[in-house]
C-alpha cells in the first residue's frame, strides 16, 4: 500500500510535509500519518542521519523503519534552487510542515515562517528544536540524552551517591513527538475557526521538564536541595525473585495489604509504622530485606501469575516478547510490513483507537527517495523537468 489520500482516520485529507530528521520531529509526523494524515518524508541527498545508525538488518536501520512508518519519501537538495521550488510547490499544497533545523538555518535554506506563509497563509508550520527559538543556546544542537543531562534526569536516575544515569529509549524524544503531534492537531483545529496557519515550537528542553512537571515545584523558602525523589522507598521497584525480576507497585493501602498477604509478610500489613508510602519509604532497610526473601520463593513468572491483578507488577521481559505477548496481539498492535530493500517484517501498528473514524492500516517507512518520482507529477511536473532536475541532482 502507498497510496495516502483518502486512507480514512480523523486527519484523512491532511498532508504533512516532513523534513526533519532522527526521532522527535518524525515520530511526531508518524503520529499524524497512524491517524490519518498522508505525510512526505523529504530527505536531504545523505539521508536522514537514522538510517545510518547501527543495526543487525543489512538493507535498512531499524530504528529507521521504527520511527517512520506510514510515509512516502522524497529526496530534494534544498540548497539548490531549482529542489526549493520544487519544495515551494509542495508547500502550497501542504496543511503542515515540521523541520527540526537550528533556529538559523530555516531563512538561509529559504524556509523559515514568514517566507513559507506568504507561500501559503494556512500552513500549519511546526520547528522542533534542542532549545527552544530564545536564548544564549538556541543554536546549539540538542539532542535526547545532552538534554536529559542538562535537565538533571540523569541525576535523578542514577544511585544518590553515584554517577548520573542515561534513560535509554530516547524517552525526550518520544515525548517530543507527541508534543509535535498533539500540538499540530490544536493547530489545525484553530486553522478552522480562524482560517490561518501559525508557527508551532516544540523544544527538547520544554519536553524535558515538561515529563518532570511533578519535580519541577519549588516552594518559597525551600532550600535547593530539598528532596525530589519520587520513588516509593524501595518498596515500588524491579525486585529479584528465585528466577528473574519482578516490578511491584505497591503504593495505596489496597495493593500494599495484598502484597503482604501473598507474600506470606502479614505482620507488615499490620504495622502501623509502615502504612503509608511515605512511612515505608523512612522505613525501607527494614521491609525490603524480608520482601526480597520472600521474592526469593518463586520466579518471576510465578509470582506475576500470584499476584494476579491484586498487586499491580509485571516480570521482566525482553522487548522480542512483545511481539507475541497475548495481551498486544488482543489489543491488535503489531502487523505485518512490506519493504522493497528489506522484504517483511512485523513492528508497531497504531497507538491509538478511535470509535468513528478507524485508523488507516500503516505501511513501511519509504526507501530513500522511494516515491520521489511520484510526487513530482503530482506536484505537477512532467517527464522532461523530472529528468533536468535528476541531471542537477537536486532530486533524488
Amino acid at each position: 500500500m502507498e497510496q495516502n489520500t483518502g486512507r480514512g482516520g480523523p486527519l484523512s485529507g491532511v498532508r504533512v510535509l516532513d523534513l526533519s530528521a532522527y526521532i522527535a520531529g518524525p515520530y511526531g509526523c508518524t503520529l499524524l500519518a497512524d491517524q490519518g494524515a498522508e505525510v512526505i518524508k523529504i530527505e536531504p541527498p545523505t539521508g536522514d542521519n537514522l538510517r545510518k545508525y547501527p543495526s543487525t538488518l543489512e538493507a535498512e536501520s531499524r530504528a529507521f523503519l521504527g520511527v517512520n512508518r506510514g510515509k512516502r519519501g522524497l529526496a530534494l537538495d534544498l540548497k539548490q534552487p531549482e529542489a526549493l521550488d520544487v519544495l515551494l510547490a509542495l508547500v502550497k499544497q501542504a496543511d503542515v510542515l515540521v523541520h527540526n533545523f537550528r533556529p538559523s538555518v530555516p531563512a538561509r535554506l529559504g524556509i523559515a515562517y514568514e517566507q513559507l506563509r506568504e507561500v501559503n497563509p494556512r500552513l500549519v508550520y511546526c520547528a522542533v528544536t534542542g532549545y527552544g527559538e530564545t536564548g544564549p543556546n538556541k543554536d546549539k544542537a540538542g539532542y535526547d540524552q545532552v538534554l536529559q543531562t542538562m535537565t538533571g534526569m540523569c541525576t535523578l536516575q542514577g544511585p544518590a551517591d553515584g554517577p548520573p544515569e542515561v534513560l535509554y529509549g530516547s524517552v525526550v524524544d518520544y515525548y517530543a513527538a507527541a508534543l509535535v503531534a498533539s500540538s499540530v492537531a490544536s493547530a489545525l483545529f484553530a486553522r478552522e475557526k480562524s482560517g490561518a496557519g501559525q508557527y508551532v515550537g516544540v523544544s527538547l528542553l520544554r519536553s524535558a521538564l515538561t515529563m518532570q512537571s511533578a519535580r519541577l515545584i519549588w516552594a518559597d523558602g525551600e532550600p535547593k536541595d530539598v528532596g525530589r525523589d519520587m520513588r516509593s522507598g524501595g518498596i515500588t521497584g524491579i525486585h529479584p525473585t528465585r528466577q528473574g525480576y519482578l516490578y511491584l507497585s505497591a503504593n495505596t493501602p489496597h495493593f500494599w495489604k495484598s502484597l503482604c498477604e501473598l507474600t506470606g509478610l502479614d505482620a507488615l500489613a499490620a504495622d502501623e509504622r509502615y502504612d503509608s508510602v511515605r512511612k515505608r519509604a523512612i522505613h525501607r532497610d527494614e521491609i525490603v530485606p524480608q520482601l526480597h526473601a520472600a521474592l526469593a520463593q518463586r520466579s518471576a513468572l510465578e509470582w506475576e501469575a500470584r499476584f494476579g491483578d491484586a498487586v499491580p507488577c509485571a516480570a521482566a521481559r525482553s522487548v522480542e516478547d512483545m511481539f507475541d505477548d497475548p495481551q498486544v496481539l488482543a489489543e491488535e498492535m503489531v502487523t505485518h510490513f512490506e519493504h522493497p530493500g528489506l522484504g517483511g517484517y512485523r513492528g508497531f501498528r497504531h497507538p491509538v483507537r478511535f470509535g468513528a473514524t478507524p485508523l488507516p492500516e500503516p505501511f513501511a517507512a519509504p526507501a530513500f527517495g522511494q516515491h520521489s518520482d511520484a510526487l513530482l507529477r503530482e506536484a505537477g511536473l512532467n517527464e522532461a523537468d523530472i529528468e533536468a532536475l535528476r541531471a542537477k541532482r537536486a532530486v533524488l
